[in-house]
């Protein structure tokens, strides 16, 4: 059974490192398809001030 332990073990770093491998293609992907490796512009085009609540959803 001491087989299993570093079998297990095995297999969620082995997990863990293709989903890092794959996360990493696919934000590359991403950033070449924007043509800008930036992460996001959304805080640059939407980061003005809130906007005031509807009437009736006071809190």
């Amino acid at each position: 059974m001491p087989d299993n332990d570093y079998l297990i073990i095995i297999l969620a770093v082995a997990t863990l490192a293709i989903v890092i491998v794959v996360a990493g293609f696919l934000r590359r992907r991403v950033a070449q398809a924007k043509g800008d490796p930036r992460r996001s512009s959304f805080t640059e085009h939407h980061g003005g001030p809130p906007r005031p609540n509807r009437p009736g959803t006071d809190h």
